[in-house]
């Protein structure tokens, strides 16, 4: 979801990255999961054509140091109007009751389906500033598309609701931002907000980038330690770094999808200390951006049910681990 708007930075200028040793937190999980990279890299799906140089300092699955962000611009995506009845952000977040057994019974985890089908049709409204702490930004954006116009909004809405069927199973209460019963909105600070006031256990910020062709693959941002104004990460970024680790872990090893070949250096992880819906959290919380739909090959994969359906099922696994310890 690489654009200028909320939570969203111009390009950085490319950086050569730093190697260092596999970080502790998963170094049971990793190893199986690179296997099948290696595995997918060996028979010819490479990532794309062109290879742009990783914006990350990081090492192999570790620390990343600097952040790093694409931005080709974002378009507002026709055809797709929002499902609620209400104009404006508010209302209850939606939840799922707890289930009655499994491993994760009493864990909340919050979902957040990046962006509003609706808001295109919100252009005002969205673009109003809000607090994120460090500055001010436009409450939300419209997202990404394919070039064949298949919405980062529908994608996300998808890959969560999978999701939950995926987590409810295993005992977990399950609570979204937004499921497709609001018109536009919420706000990068009212996201930010659901999941502090669930008490979360663990958030994860489903997106798709916007990058050019031939950028591919998959990268989870981790927030970056802030401490300014309404945000203080401090008290979550090692844990979030964990939640972020076991989620890339999990995706990589489930959809066979390699780390992002143009931002993290190769880790599939990312540091950011410009996004108010990590900014703003008092609790565990990553995005992850599943792929790039401006490239045909991430493309093909984002817009297959097939895939989708691993996608919810690898993020599930890593959000499965974290809560496990």
């Amino acid at each position: 979801m690489s654009y200028v708007g909320p939570d969203f930075e111009p390009p950085r200028p490319p950086r050569h990255p730093l190697r260092g040793p596999l970080t502790v937190a998963v170094a049971a999980l990793v190893p199986g999961a690179l296997i099948g990279w290696l595995v997918w890299q060996t028979v010819g799906d490479s990532g794309g054509d062109a290879q742009a140089s990783p914006s990350s300092t990081s090492s192999p699955w570790g620390r990343p140091t600097t952040p790093g962000a694409s931005d080709d611009g974002k378009e507002q995506p026709g055809g797709a109007g929002g499902t609620g009845d209400s104009e404006k952000p508010g209302g209850s977040p939606s939840a799922s009751a707890p289930a009655a057994s499994g491993s994760l019974k009493g864990k909340v985890v919050v979902i957040d389906p990046g962006h509003n089908p609706g808001n295109f049709q919100h252009t005002s409204e969205i673009n109003q500033q809000v607090n994120i702490g460090t500055n001010s930004k436009e409450c939300d954006t419209t997202g990404t598309a394919t070039n064949d116009g298949y919405t980062e909004a529908k994608f996300t809405l998808d890959v969560a609701r999978r999701m939950r069927t995926v987590l409810e199973k295993e005992g977990a209460t399950v609570k979204f931002t937004q499921d497709g019963d609001r018109s536009w909105g919420p706000c990068v600070d009212e996201r930010a907000q659901i999941g502090n006031q669930a008490d979360a256990d663990a958030v994860v910020s489903i997106h798709a980038d916007g990058a050019g062709a031939g950028n591919r693959g998959f990268h989870v941002i981790l927030p970056g330690s802030v401490h300014s104004g309404a945000a203080d990460t401090r008290p979550i970024v090692a844990s979030s770094r964990e939640l972020g680790e076991r989620v890339a872990g999990s995706f990589l090893r489930v959809t066979g999808s390699a780390p992002s070949n143009y931002i993290g250096g190769g880790t599939g992880l990312d540091v950011r200390k410009d996004l108010g819906g990590l900014n703003l959290s008092t609790v565990p919380k990553v995005f992850i951006e599943c792929g790039n739909m401006r490239d045909s090959k991430d493309a093909a994969q984002l817009t297959s049910s097939a895939w989708r359906q691993k996608a919810a099922q690898g993020i599930s696994e890593g959000i499965v681990s974290f809560l496990h310890g």
